[in-house]
């Protein structure tokens, strides 16, 4: 940033570092109160309503916000260049790891998200206060997730890629040509030198590594030249290499549509008329009106590579096609009776043709169908830690407390589910169990996990499986369960159980439940990261950690235990929320955290209003943090006001919260400076950790902005 002088020189600006000069005699000192962190940023401004449009392409043009996009044009694709504007869609969640992985050899299950068009709600990058937003959580059952619409270059909205990322599926964008402009934009690139076809391999490889997601579906639904269609094949092996090299992993798949002869004509099979594009690529994406005969030549044609063909299945059930609606599962059976990998398209049939008002329960049945017939993947990496948000709420709750009262939702924000809703307990008979997601009463985010049932008569307990493992264990784990029983149940007891198998040679395949007792206090060295150790929070939130030496053994399952202390002749109804579950490696705890940096504040816009005597401030901030220990950073202001001489201070405020190293702050009402006068606002970015632990304010990063009239002269 350009330096400036005190008194509201052209530039208007000066930033500074901590500590902040001392006043000389008979000058005036500086309201700001005593600077407490070493990372503390000062910076001077000076209020100018000139007009400083930013990038219509990345910036909502009414309110500054950050958004995602597509590219509409060829020349678009040809002329992208990432600049810092670009740096809210790049996707902060790396791909997790899981089991069984991608590119095993068994038949995969890939979702196409189309819903009217794409880049709804989901655009903003930070979040919208959508009442009713459609929301995917059902990750365990599927590998792969393409972000579709019918924008030529359609690039998935990074809320999307970090949501599917962080349970480990393949996330994909759709290069798509349709009707006459799509057969000329082929033309254009296609038909003439391999330059050409080239460098369109070249910038699609380029914009899937930088915005961090993992490769393409190319849908060309128009017909081709002759000239066109015989370098098709060559182009698809070149974005395939392009891709190889940009993001490791990659996939290009191509979709069913024209033919090596350059006619559109869906085939709903793979055949001879098709194959030379399966060859040039990793998979094939079959149109949906096929029968089971399409499927028997299908398996002749793809030998080997059987489970690169992604059978399609049109939820809508458009055409003539099997299944469709609560009915999925009809198709489903003999994608999977051929061995063949399935392609769901447009699951948001839940919500587009049933309705938002009961969608979540509508989701939970519609996968539920699915469930028996889909491999449930396991995780493979730690550390595991959730408070179940699903990336959407009616409100915001901190720390078991309700501090927004708003919808909100953010995909970013979305975290691990568990394995499966409305399952059936294991208890005994007479056993009941139902688990839902609940938007009220949580401990973090937005929702918590709801598990109701019965202990019947004379059973001992029930089990609730929330996760599965597959993966060595370290030598020793740190668990830990925070919960809530609706009712004052002193005859129901909450625990974890967690299930290891043994690998030691003599002991293959032998399963050990481990159900630890909870530690009345949390090891020395961690006291400041796990707190609040078997205490209850005044909104009846418990907390307990479990410490586990395990050897020779793999991770299996995470079960919650519902027990009675003593069997009863009368069943035994509970209502139990869960908060968060943790699953820590007690060698990769850390006892202390890292500091946030010095801020920086760029792209600052003043407005009048919204009030009397009000100005309206937007600003993007930037910070540096180690993406590792931070599942997101959520961000506050305060600041103080001067009405005729007065110093009155301003209550600090929750902005939003980040999932990314950087934040749009948007519209902030801010007094207006008397003349002659400054006042002042700081910024306060509060790193969450993964471990869910509250850092000290000292700690976070600070940026103080003193702002004042163009005619003040006043120094600071």
């Amino acid at each position: 940033m350009d330096g400036a002088r005190r008194d509201g020189a052209k530039s208007g600006e000066k930033r500074e570092r901590e500590p902040e000069p001392e006043a000389k005699g008979g000058e005036q000192r500086s309201f700001l109160p005593a600077l407490e962190s070493q990372g503390t940023t000062i910076l001077h401004k000076t209020v100018c309503y000139a007009p400083h449009p930013l990038p219509a392409r990345q910036f909502d043009q009414n309110t500054t916000e950050p958004i995602s996009f597509y590219l509409s044009s060829l020349e678009e694709l040809l002329a992208w260049k990432p600049t810092s504007d670009d740096d809210f869609n790049v996707a902060t969640m790396p791909l997790a790891n899981r089991e069984p992985p991608l590119h095993s050899k068994r038949p995969r299950t890939l979702v196409c998200h189309d819903m009217k068009n794409g880049y709804l709600e989901d655009r903003f990058i930070q979040g919208s206060a959508s009442r009713d937003p459609y929301v995917f959580y059902h990750w365990q059952y599927i590998d792969i997730f393409v972000y579709f619409s019918h924008h030529p270059v359609t690039i998935p909205p990074v809320t999307w890629t970090n949501a599917a990322h962080r349970n480990g599926v393949s996330v994909l964008g759709t290069f798509i040509t349709e009707w006459t402009s799509g057969g000329k934009l082929c033309e254009s690139f296609l038909a003439g030198e391999a330059a050409a076809y080239h460098a369109v391999a070249v910038q699609l490889g380029r914009i899937a590594r930088f915005y961090r997601f993992d490769g393409w579906l190319v849908n060309i639904e128009n017909a081709l030249s002759e000239a066109a269609v015989r370098n098709l094949p060559l182009f698809l092996r070149d974005l395939r290499e392009q891709l190889r090299r940009d993001v490791p992993g990659g996939l290009v798949l191509w979709y069913d549509s024209v033919l090596q002869s350059g006619k559109l004509q869906w085939q709903n099979e793979l055949n001879e008329k098709n194959r030379v594009f399966f060859d040039a690529c990793d998979g094939l994406f079959t149109n949906y009106n096929w029968k089971e005969e399409h499927l028997e030549r299908t398996g002749a044609q793809a030998g080997e590579r059987r489970t690169d063909i992604y059978v399609g299945i049109d939820v809508f059930a458009r055409g003539e096609v099997v299944g469709g609606g609560f009915e999925t599962d009809k198709a489903l059976r003999l994608i999977c009776k051929h061995g063949f990998s399935a392609a769901i398209f447009a699951p948001g049939w839940v919500y587009e043709h049933l309705g938002k008002e009961n969608f979540l329960q509508n989701e939970n049945r519609f996968w539920g169908l699915l469930a028996e017939l889909l491999p449930t993947h396991r995780i493979s990496t730690l550390p595991l830690s959730t408070c179940f948000c699903l990336g959407m709420g009616t409100g915001r709750f901190s720390a078991g407390q309700e501090e927004e009262v708003r919808p909100w939702y953010n995909l970013s924000a979305q975290e691990i589910q568990p394995l499966f809703m409305d399952q059936q307990a294991t208890g005994g008979a007479g056993s009941w169990l139902h688990t839902r997601c609940s938007l009220q009463d949580a401990w973090n985010g937005g929702s918590c996990l709801l598990i109701e049932g019965i202990i019947p008569p004379d059973a001992g307990h029930v089990a609730v499986r929330l996760f599965s493992f597959k993966m060595p264990a370290p030598p020793k784990l740190f668990l830990s369960l925070l919960y809530k029983l609706e009712e004052k149940l002193p005859e129901v007891a909450v625990a974890l159980e967690l299930t290891t198998w043994n690998s030691g040679s003599c002991h293959v395949g032998v399963a050990t439940r481990h159900q630890p007792p909870p530690l009345p206090t949390p090891p020395p060295h961690l006291s400041g990261l796990l707190t609040g150790c078997g205490r209850q929070s005044m909104a009846g939130w418990i907390r307990r950690y479990y410490e586990l030496e395990l050897r020779d053994c793999a991770l299996h399952d995470l079960s919650l235990i519902l027990s009675r202390h003593q069997p009863g002749l009368e069943e035994r109804r509970f209502s139990c929320r869960l908060g968060e579950i943790q699953v820590l490696d007690a060698d990769n705890l850390r006892s202390s955290l890292p500091r946030v940096p010095s801020l920086e504040a760029s792209q600052v816009l003043w407005h009048k209003g919204p009030g009397t005597n009000q100005l309206s401030l937007s600003l993007t901030l930037r910070w540096s943090y180690p993406s590792s220990q931070a599942r997101c950073f959520r961000i506050h202001c305060q600041g103080t006001a001067r009405p005729r001489g007065q110093v009155l201070p301003l209550p600090e405020q929750l902005l939003g919260v980040a999932h990314n190293t950087l934040y749009r702050v948007v519209g902030l009402a801010l007094p207006e400076p008397p003349p002659k006068e400054s006042c002042h606002v700081e910024f306060f970015v509060e790193p969450v950790p993964n471990e869910g632990a509250a850092v000290e304010r000292s700690r976070w990063g600070r940026l103080v902005l003193v702002y004042s009239d163009p005619a003040s002269t006043s120094t600071y």
